[in-house]
């Protein structure tokens, strides 16, 4: 049996629902306790678009892997994303021009994937999905000619096994893995895509046991939200999403807190709820909430916010007046933040284009395109603020063709916010680069979150609700409560002459006003201090350090 256009399609579309039924499974394996579990969310988003636009499909092997390859390059999120859709671009490389392939060719295909994946990734990490997807291939062309030429079937139950010995051995690569008790999760998240690939060949391809996107609709009283009127606008953000639930709230009725939170969010609630997903409606002027409040509830699945004030004004303007169109400017700003606060400071530094995203919320390389695309300027920076994005930043700006796009790897807001007072409009783009760089340079992050799961790292025991330090994304200090968390990184600011602490939407004026006591009584005279609500969902507070 070789491997055609319509076996292939098949195969990768049984992997992708695998990765959605077992996203949450992939998220948990996650082994930093602080709130960024989204490997398996980010895999399974990144092959979601196949589900859909692959089910008609009828072509050749070259032309189904060619067309998987774009869809996943173009739906690539996160790190663990980006090198998947990597890695099937490398392999629609190899089978370019082939009607059909057996072990052979889907070996050389695999080790295609993996040259690329590792190209890809700056400082390649082993004992990651890396080493997973590395020993398959190097296996796959031990045994491919002897073993397996035309048996597909054996040939990736060979494969499987090969990816499951492989994981069990990531502890012993990773120690942060071996002393958390798990294995790689983008590891992981790779069996399981071979797993659905297997499935599918041995006639039993996986059916997505979530949200279907064909599944019948729900009556129009309930839930065709065209139907809201957005006249009189009281709450200025229209905030879907579709969660599918965590294990712990599998069953009906297991979400009537979620409603009720919900309820108190705003007005035109939809809620509707069965055993394994929840799907909300609401208008609200404060979607970074609602969305972080149904994150307790599982893996959001879908998401959509819009700005209904700006739908109206569109909608009204009887005969809109034809502009002649502006001429490019020389620089524009595309940054990725979530909360009004920060997204108001990136704004009155000029960023054109605002993103919503960030932790557990990674937006795509197609998000990123059509963000640059909005921005009316020869050069376009952008600042994906998260290292988990910097990747998906990156194929944005190869895939761009019509402005130059260079990125920024700013790892986090003040990072940002810093490269941007560092920008010179009067300079040209490599100049503005180095400058940005340096200013990267010069800024150190701490925040303050809390812990989603008991772990161990390093010295520290951790216990899920325990209230975590970080100081450049590391655990700096576990403590019992916010201030206690920032008194105690204070010592590492003391030589600080400027300190700025962004607020999260959970945290009121008063907490945060003692906080920046807490900063200014160890900083000293000759430091300034400002407290400033940042409004972000999941980080109670955001501390830049200059």
């Amino acid at each position: 049996m070789k491997i055609n256009g319509d076996i292939f399609r098949d195969m990768v579309i049984s992997a992708a629902n695998a990765l959605d039924n077992h996203k949450e499974e992939i998220n948990n394996l996650n082994v930093f306790p602080v709130p960024d579990g989204d490997t398996g969310i980010n895999m399974s988003l990144t092959m979601s678009q196949c589900r859909t636009d692959l089910s008609d499909f009828d072509g050749t092997l070259s032309d189904c892997a060619e067309k998987i390859a774009g869809l996943m390059l173009r739906g690539a999120r996160g790190n663990s994303g980006v090198i998947l859709s990597v890695f099937f671009r490398g392999m629609a490389k190899s089978l370019k021009d082939k009607t059909e392939a057996d072990a052979i060719d889907m070996a050389k295909a695999m080790s295609k994937g993996v040259e690329d994946a590792y190209k890809a990734v700056m400082t390649p990490t082993e004992g990651t999905i890396l080493t997973v997807m590395r020993v398959c291939a190097e296996q796959a062309m031990a045994v491919a000619e002897s073993t397996y030429k035309e048996d597909a079937v054996g040939f990736f139950q060979y494969l499987l096994s090969v990816a499951v010995d492989t994981l069990g051995k990531t502890p012993d690569m990773l120690p942060v893995l071996k002393q958390a008790n798990v294995v790689d999760s983008g590891g992981q998240g790779f069996v399981t895509i071979l797993e659905g690939m297997l499935a599918s060949l041995e006639g039993k391809p996986v059916v997505c046991n979530g949200p279907a996107e064909d599944a019948a609709p729900v009556s129009a009283s309930t839930a065709n939200f065209d139907q809201f009127n957005t006249e009189n606008i009281k709450f200025s953000y229209c905030t879907e999403c579709i969660v599918t639930k965590s294990e712990k709230y599998f069953g009906e009725e297991k979400a009537g807190r979620l409603h009720k939170y919900i309820m108190g969010m705003g007005d035109s609630v939809v809620f509707i709820e069965n055993a394994d997903m929840i799907k909300l409606h609401v208008h609200t002027n404060a979607p970074g909430k609602v969305l972080t409040e149904a994150l307790k509830y599982g893996s959001l699945f879908t998401v959509k916010i819009e700005n209904m004030r700006n739908q109206h004004t569109a909608l009204v303007k009887e005969k809109p007046v034809e502009k002649p169109a502006e001429k490019p400017k020389k620089y524009g700003f595309v940054t990725v933040c979530m909360g009004d606060g920060l997204k108001a400071c990136f704004e009155d530094l000029g960023v054109d284009f605002i993103v919503y995203g960030g932790q557990t919320m990674n937006p795509s390389t197609d998000d990123l395109l059509h963000a640059v695309s909005q921005v009316n300027a020869e050069n376009v920076f952008i600042l994906p603020n998260n290292k988990n994005i910097y990747m998906v930043a990156k194929q944005a700006e190869e895939l761009s063709t019509d402005k130059k796009v260079m990125v920024i790897p700013t790892r986090s807001v003040p990072q940002g916010l810093s490269a941007l007072m560092a920008f010179d409009e009067n300079v040209n783009a490599d100049k503005n680069m180095d400058a940005m760089l340096d200013a990267i340079g010069l800024v150190k992050t701490f925040s303050v979150t809390y812990a989603v799961r008991d772990s161990v790292i390093g010295e520290n025991t951790i216990s899920e609700g325990a209230v975590l330090g970080l100081a450049e994304g590391k655990i700096a200090c576990v403590a019992d409560n916010d201030l206690e968390c920032v008194k105690a990184m204070t010592e590492r600011m003391k030589d600080a002459s400027m300190i700025t602490l962004f607020y999260g939407e959970d945290v009121s004026e008063e907490e945060a006003a003692k906080a920046g006591d807490l900063l200014r009584e160890a900083a000293g005279d000759y430091c300034e201090v400002v407290v400033l609500s940042g409004g972000q969902p999941l980080y109670h507070y955001i501390i830049s350090v200059e």
